[in-house]
């Protein structure tokens, strides 16, 4: 749960940040606070809301009790996507074996990362889905990857050809049919802190915590044709406890396991 949101604007708004802030009112429906030269922490303690600033160019999202704010930026995505290009060999991809034209379910979407590299080689053809549980990070993700401004091609296709959902995962998977899929992929938030991923802190303190569930497995199995994903971090128990083939990368604090589809016999 999110709890209470209000929006404000930057310090000294423009009409830009003013349509902005209008924009996310009426999409959210949550109510606007007029910024009145208080800081964001001083509107985050008096009305104990999480707060969303319309700023000039992008929106920031600040969590209550969260020491920085959250807003969208590719990330890593750029520099992976060029190494991808290139030809050289990207973790994740390896472990998802996707090809064009197919369909990935990023169950964890985060700020979309893996699922910008899976739109690269799935392809205009295929389709890729990102689920994101918290309802203001699903926004100011999904409206970044829309507006972002970027003259790096192919990264602004892969952003603006994902569909980004509010829904948590579990629900989501109730929904679909089976083998709906070609590759369901999940990355929990990391069990242990990785002090390497600094970058993330934002997210990891406004995101929610959801951990792995033989339900949520079993649904991800269900629905995925091909095979199920996980990444998680090399000390997590997931991998043994819900039987992905593991995939050991000793340089690496975090590990990819997956479970074929294809493996696991069907019923007559």
């Amino acid at each position: 749960m999110c709890g209470i949101t209000v929006v404000t604007t930057a310090g000294r708004p423009d009409a830009l940040s003013e349509e902005l802030a209008q924009f996310v009112c009426a999409t959210l429906e949550i109510e606007f606070v007029p910024r009145q030269k208080r800081s964001v922490a001083a509107i985050s303690r008096e009305l104990q809301a999480n707060v969303i600033v319309a700023g000039k160019n992008r929106y920031e999202y600040y969590a209550k009790g969260a020491n920085a704010p959250f807003f969208f930026h590719p990330n890593s995505a750029a520099f992976r996507l060029k190494r991808v290009a290139r030809g050289e060999v990207e973790p994740l991809l390896e472990a998802c074996q996707l090809t064009k034209g197919d369909s990935f379910l990023d169950c964890t979407f985060g700020m979309g990362a893996d699922s910008i590299l899976a739109a690269f080689v799935v392809g205009e053809q295929g389709k890729v889905v990102g689920l994101e549980a918290n309802r203001n990070i699903a926004f100011i993700v999904k409206h970044g990857m829309q507006t972002y401004d970027t003259t790096k091609l192919p990264l602004t296709a892969c952003m603006r050809q994902i569909e980004v959902r509010h829904i948590e995962a579990v629900e989501f998977l109730r929904q679909q049919p089976a083998d709906a899929f070609d590759v369901v992929y999940m990355d929990p938030m990391f069990e242990e802190t990785i002090e390497e991923a600094n970058n993330f802190e934002a997210l990891r303190q406004a995101g929610n915590h959801l951990a792995l569930t033989a339900e949520w497995v079993q649904e991800a199995v269900r629905v995925a044709q091909k095979r199920v994903v996980l990444k998680a971090h090399y000390q997590s128990p997931y991998f043994e406890q819900y039987g992905f083939q593991r995939t050991v990368r000793p340089t690496a604090k975090f590990h990819y396991g997956v479970i074929e589809k294809t493996s696991i016999l069907r019923p007559n």
